[in-house]
This record gives C-alpha cells, sequence and structure tokens, in this order.
C-alpha cells in the first residue's frame, strides 16, 4: 500500500510538473526570435545611435551628445534625401502600375499554370541583385538594342541615352524590386471569393463597378503591403543609381556608403541612417492612416 501510494504522489507530480509550466511555452516558443532580434537589431541600432551622437573619424571617436549630426545630415544632404524619395515613390508606382493587372491575371486567369507563373515571377532572385543590375547596365548601354531601337523610332536623339539617367536608375529599381509588389498583390487577390464578383454583376454591376466596389477594396491590403516592401528597400538602395546613374542620380544610400566606407566619416553616417529610417517610418504612418489600418486589418 505504501509503495501505491508513493507511485501516486510521484505521478500527480509529474503531472504537476509538466502542467504548471504551460504558461510559460509561448515565451519559450519566441525566445529565439527574440534572441534574434536583441543580437542583430537591437544591439546594432544600439552601437548606431551611439555613434551618430559621437564625434571623430575612424578609428577614433568620442560619445559626446553631438545633435548637432542630425541637423548637419539634414541640411548638407537634402538634396540626396527628396531624390531617394521620388525616385522610391515612381519606382513603387510603376511596379505597382505593372503588378497589379499582371497579379490579377495569374489569381482569376491562371488557373493551372499559376505556379509556374509565381515562379517565372521570382525567377530573377535566382539570380544575385548585383548580376541583375549589371545586366541592365549592358541592355541599356548607348550601343545596345534598346538604345538603338528608340533611336530608330524617334524616341531618343542619335545621341540620346539611356545610360546615365534618372530613367535608367527608376528602372533598375522597379524591376529589383518588382516581385515584392506582385505576390503580396496575388496572396490578396487570390483569397477573393469570387462568388461576391459573381454576386455584384447578378445585381447588374458591370465588370467595372464590380471590379472598383469589390475587387479593389478586398485587395489593398495586398497593395498596402506590396507599397510597403517595393518604398521601403528602393528608398535605400545605392546599387542601381551606382551602376546605372552618375553622381548627379546618387540617393541617400550612396551617400552614406560612401561615409562609412570611404570618408570613414561614422558619426555623420549613422546620422543619416537614423533620419532616412525616421523619414521613411513617418511615411509608413501617414501611408497608414490615409489607407486606414482598421479597414486593411478587417479586409485581410
Amino acid at each position: 500500500m505504501a509503495g501505491a501510494a508513493t507511485t501516486v504522489s510521484d505521478t500527480r507530480g509529474v503531472r504537476h510538473l509538466f502542467h504548471r509550466p504551460k504558461g510559460a511555452i509561448p515565451y519559450l516558443l519566441l525566445a529565439p526570435g527574440i534572441a534574434w532580434l536583441l543580437v542583430f537589431f537591437v544591439v546594432p541600432m544600439w552601437y548606431l545611435g551611439k555613434m551618430s551622437l559621437s564625434q571623430g573619424l575612424f578609428p577614433i571617436f568620442s560619445f559626446g551628445w553631438v545633435w548637432g549630426n542630425f541637423r548637419d545630415a539634414i541640411t548638407s544632404y537634402q538634396t540626396q534625401f527628396v531624390r531617394s524619395g521620388e525616385y522610391a515613390g515612381i519606382a513603387t508606382l510603376v511596379a505597382l502600375l505593372v503588378s497589379y493587372p499582371l497579379a490579377y491575371w495569374i489569381a482569376f486567369r491562371g488557373g493551372r499554370w499559376k505556379n509556374l507563373f509565381l515562379l517565372l515571377v521570382i525567377a530573377p532572385f535566382f539570380v544575385t541583385y548585383l548580376i541583375r543590375t549589371l545586366a541592365w547596365e549592358t541592355i541599356l548601354a548607348d550601343n545596345g538594342v534598346v538604345v538603338h531601337t528608340l533611336q530608330h523610332l524617334g524616341i531618343l536623339g542619335a545621341n540620346g541615352r539611356l545610360l546615365a539617367t534618372s530613367a535608367a536608375v527608376i528602372a533598375g529599381i522597379t524591376y529589383n524590386f518588382l516581385p515584392f509588389m506582385v505576390l503580396p498583390l496575388y496572396v490578396s487577390l487570390e483569397q477573393i471569393d469570387q462568388r461576391l464578383i459573381e454576386a455584384a454583376e447578378d445585381l447588374y454591376a458591370s465588370r467595372a463597378t464590380a471590379f472598383t466596389r469589390v475587387t479593389l477594396p478586398l485587395s489593398l491590403p495586398g497593395v498596402f503591403a506590396g507599397v510597403l516592401l517595393t518604398f521601403i528597400p528602393a528608398a535605400g538602395d545605392f546599387i542601381n543609381a551606382q551602376l546605372l546613374g552618375t553622381p548627379q542620380q546618387y540617393m541617400i544610400g550612396n551617400v552614406i556608403q560612401s561615409e562609412f566606407l570611404s570618408v570613414r566619416d561614422y558619426p555623420t553616417a549613422a546620422s543619416l541612417s537614423f533620419v532616412l529610417m525616421a523619414a521613411i517610418l513617418a511615411l509608413v504612418l501617414v501611408f497608414a492612416r490615409s489607407l486606414g489600418t482598421e479597414r486593411l486589418t478587417v479586409a485581410a
């Protein structure tokens, strides 16, 4: 009897042991992700923030709450900040205009070939970013087929060129980040119940009306995600401007790269990075508020 009582007591203890930390399981599952963010995001951001308030050149820096670094960053490189916003905004708009019909066709007309079409969309990602941009440098070269064709059609003058222009930089940005726009749009459109569109047409709505009143509103979460995924990396890009443009087309990413790697002025580069992040965050908040995050969440 004593042995049986001991066994029952041990069993209850084991059950109590397994039931007790049940509430801690979600935190244990989150631990790897939190550790990753701490090591590769929080710590670098803390170091970058400390560096932005320092002064000096590599390798000697002194921390001194130098808030003037941010003022100097904005006033000295205002042109590059504005140019980055313009290029990223135009590239995002062009990507949206190209991607929406493409994603719509794949979602509603792709049939059994949907996976193949999606594979073709992401196929460029199998080639490195640098190689893709260098390919555009070859395509837009002065002696290339594209320039010769445009000159023959009279769109470009005899000495006209595409390379080393703003159009080339925007084209490169649009191409490189196009899949980031297509995929969220496809997911959003593919989840739409087509019976809603059929119901709208049964209620004597034209196809255009059904699209503007049903399809487009329900796809806004994909538009929101695609715009963010395209605009944010495009605003900080520097490869396209460096390879497809000239210093006249340099964006703020090129300035930050130069300050870090060439000038070695880490405080200025760090302050520029923080100003860029703050500007992007402000634009994202304004964009989210204009679309209505509550409506987007409900629609999703």
